[in-house]
């Protein structure tokens, strides 16, 4: 249930984010300032198509401003993993809870499942770096300072320009630690669901016909020594034995001959 859990988090954070900064320009011409230009970005963060308008402190001129840099590619690659993710973990919930005796019975179920879950590590370690630095170069594009470059009126020193805020970015650095947490969730699944394939079970079976082989032939040497000592010591016995009665009956034979 965490898989679930970690998923939604990390795709809500990001896909459902959006930011706001202001800047303001004050123009020589004080009718052609505007001293609060609110600019708003959001998730898939194709910040090329987002605009706004700043005066040109030209006789009540304005321009349209694009701020700069495409990074859809990472923010959406990194929300379509926490979906799937999130759909197969909730599937696999419920697969485990209602059909658990199924799922050992099929052996190619666990298989599967491990295969998957080897996926899902590698792709939420990709996904999430990838974002990480899609997200650090959106800071560096969303900044005040740096949007104030893009407008006209503020390469004039003889006008004034400034920042009145900056985005937040509690949420999307939440939907970085929630990537990389999932990561390590899943990736320490692999040696849970490993246990249950045939590929383990056979690696077991293995190790323990070994054992129990290794075993039997130390067993089978200790009984092999304790019958030779046996055998031995009869023998032993049975030499002691025979001269003694050849003396006996050798004794009474060679009497009547000195008689």
């Amino acid at each position: 249930m965490c898989n679930v859990l970690f998923s939604i988090f990390a795709f809500a954070t990001c896909g459902g984010y959006t930011g706001q900064l202001r800047v303001s320009v004050d123009c020589m011409e004080k009718a052609s300032s505007n001293l609060s230009i609110g600019i708003d970005f959001g998730y898939p963060f194709r910040l090329h198509q987002v605009s706004f308008e700043a005066p040109m402190c030209e006789a009540m001129r304005r321009e349209r401003v694009f701020l700069t840099g495409d990074y859809s590619s990472s923010a959406e690659f990194f929300v379509t993993i926490a979906v799937f993710a999130f759909l197969y973990s909730l599937m696999a919930a419920i697969i485990y809870i209602f059909f658990l005796n199924k799922y050992r019975e099929n052996s190619r179920a666990p298989l599967i499942d491990f295969v998957v879950t080897v996926v899902f590590s590698f792709l939420w370690l990709v996904s999430s770096s990838a974002w990480a630095k899609a997200l650090s170069d959106v800071k560096v594009a969303t900044d005040p300072d740096e949007v104030q470059l893009l407008i006209s009126a503020c390469k004039d020193q003889t006008n004034t320009c400034g920042s009145l805020h900056g985005p937040r970015w509690s949420g999307l650095n939440t939907s970085v630690v929630f990537g990389f947490l999932n990561f390590v969730l899943w990736a320490g699944n692999i040696w849970f669901v490993f246990k249950e394939t045939g590929w383990h079970k056979g690696a077991s079976r293995f190790a323990a016909g070994a054992s129990e082989k290794q075993g039997g032939t130390f067993s089978q040497q200790s009984y092999n020594q304790g019958s030779f000592d046996q055998s031995g010591s009869y023998n032993t016995q049975g030499n002691m034995g025979q001269p003694s009665e050849y003396s006996q009956v050798g004794g009474p034979t060679s009497y009547p001959s000195q008689m």
